[in-house]
């Protein structure tokens, strides 16, 4: 048996063993952020003793296994010790599990192999042996801490010789933040997140280099760390991911810096070297951290909605970072550059990208828009917040950022829930989405007569 006959046998031999790939990933997500709910429900996860509400703790849960940051209570304050452990816990299993995911994802996809078990990490393999798999999550595995613990030596030498820390705490403070910003999360133990340390170059540059690395994705770091001298041999997903981020985080920092730099309530007040490092900070913050350096507040309205772009992009694909991805973004940018220019493919470095990819990257970049609509109609319904600020929170909530213009604390249950909904799927959306739209390929022996329409 071979052609297309074996290729539905195979199918349905992996459907009996593994089950929906898309299935397996949104269970795991809501299985962790239902077992976090009911750790965080403990009287012993609240520093005052008494139960945390449910909405508290489930919201809380979910923000945290999907790497977002939105909170509706103070994580330094309302928290025990005890508590924040288990957030960080449930921020180091949403990261690591998203970036094993989506970097055997990526691998499938550039080696053209069977789908469907590689997501879970389990079954069929075809080219792709179990020892392969396990070799890839050890990396990915040793990769992540390695990266975490350098950023928190950082962090805690900083807060020791600086901010005169005790040893446990700046270790504590170290740690927490380092792990947080390496999956993307945005978690502070600090009520102002980072406005307290606004003008410390190390602080920041260090929190923002972790954003970057975690929020480039595996695949990429580890090509650039093997080829980055000859760019000429990047795959494409490399020079889409460096090339976007690139320009993203210029055109982040340039459309922050100019409008907010006469406004004394964001940087306003800064010297000019302090305006610049909150203007680079806030770029990469957006870009799904959930970090802010300023108050998010008072920025100006064009301001606001340049976050709700960068933070609808987010950031690269296996990666801890959320968002539509740069490298959906990427595309869509190259076949519309192809078409004005009139050319019959989108072509990056000399490479031809596949149809059936372009038409990956519109769906879920239509499918992220119809969510972020969805929800902003619907928080909208039920709050009397404005415009810009609903959806501000429900962009952040779908691209797993985390930024808030301080409204979540004050919106009421339902509106809650909307907002857990978006995290979810922003958090599995697009690479379940991307999973189905994959397995869903497949051959036609009959081609039906085109017919043009008008488009525009």
């Amino acid at each position: 048996m071979s052609g297309p006959a074996a290729a539905r046998a195979r199918r349905r031999a992996v459907r009996r063993g593994t089950g929906n790939p898309a299935l397996v990933v949104v269970a795991g997500f809501t299985g962790a952020a239902a077992v976090g709910t009911a750790l965080l429900s403990l009287p012993a996860a609240t520093a005052s003793g008494q139960r945390a509400p449910l909405v508290d703790a489930l919201f809380t849960a979910v923000s945290a296994v999907c790497v977002t940051g939105l909170v509706t209570v103070d994580t330094g304050t309302y928290w025990s010790g005890p508590g924040q452990a288990v957030i960080l816990l449930l921020i180091q299993a949403g990261g690591l599990g998203i970036m094993t995911l989506a970097t055997l994802l990526a691998l499938l996809l550039r080696h053209r192999l069977g789908l469907r078990a590689r997501l879970v990490a389990q079954a069929e393999t075809k080219t792709l042996t179990g020892a392969d798999v396990r070799r890839v999550v050890r990396r990915v595995v040793l990769f992540s801490l390695g990266c975490e613990a350098v950023v928190a030596v950082v962090l805690t030498a900083r807060f020791l010789t600086t901010y005169d820390a005790s040893l446990g705490g700046g270790l504590y403070e170290g740690v927490f933040h380092a792990v947080s910003a390496f999956n993307n999360a945005g978690f502070s133990t600090h009520a102002d997140s980072l406005v307290g340390y606004a003008g410390d170059p190390v602080v920041l540059g260090t929190l923002c280099a972790a954003v970057v690395v975690g929020g480039l994705g595996f695949p990429v770091v580890f090509e650039l760390v093997r080829s980055w001298r000859r760019p000429s041999t990047w795959s494409v997903l490399t020079r889409v991911t460096v090339l976007v981020t690139a320009v993203l985080l210029v055109v982040g920092t340039v459309g922050v810096l100019v409008p907010e730099a006469g406004n004394p309530a964001t940087l306003g007040g800064l010297d000019v070297e302090d305006r610049l490092l909150g203007a680079v900070t806030a770029s990469v913050m957006a870009r799904t951290a959930g970090f802010n350096a300023v108050d998010i507040g008072a920025l100006h309205p064009e301001t606001l909605f340049l976050h709700d772009v960068l933070m609808f992009i987010g950031g690269g694909s296996a990666g801890t970072a959320g968002g539509i991805k740069v490298t959906t973004f990427g595309i869509l940018a190259f076949v519309v550059w192809a078409e004005v220019r009139g050319e019959p493919d989108a072509v990056v470095g000399r490479r031809r990208v596949p149809r059936e990819t372009q038409r990956q990257a519109l769906t879920v970049a239509l499918l992220g828009v119809g969510l972020c609509t969805l929800g902003t109609s619907l928080l909208l319904d039920m709050t009397a917040e404005p415009l810009d600020a609903v959806l501000f929170e429900a962009v952040s909530a779908f691209g797993t950022v985390g930024l808030s213009t301080g409204i979540t604390a004050d919106l009421p249950t339902d509106a809650r829930l909307v907002l857990v909904g978006l995290m979810l799927a922003g958090r599995v959306g697009p690479l379940t989405a991307a999973t189905a739209l994959a397995l869903r390929e497949r051959t036609r022996r009959t081609q039906l007569p085109e017919e043009r329409t008008i488009v525009g």
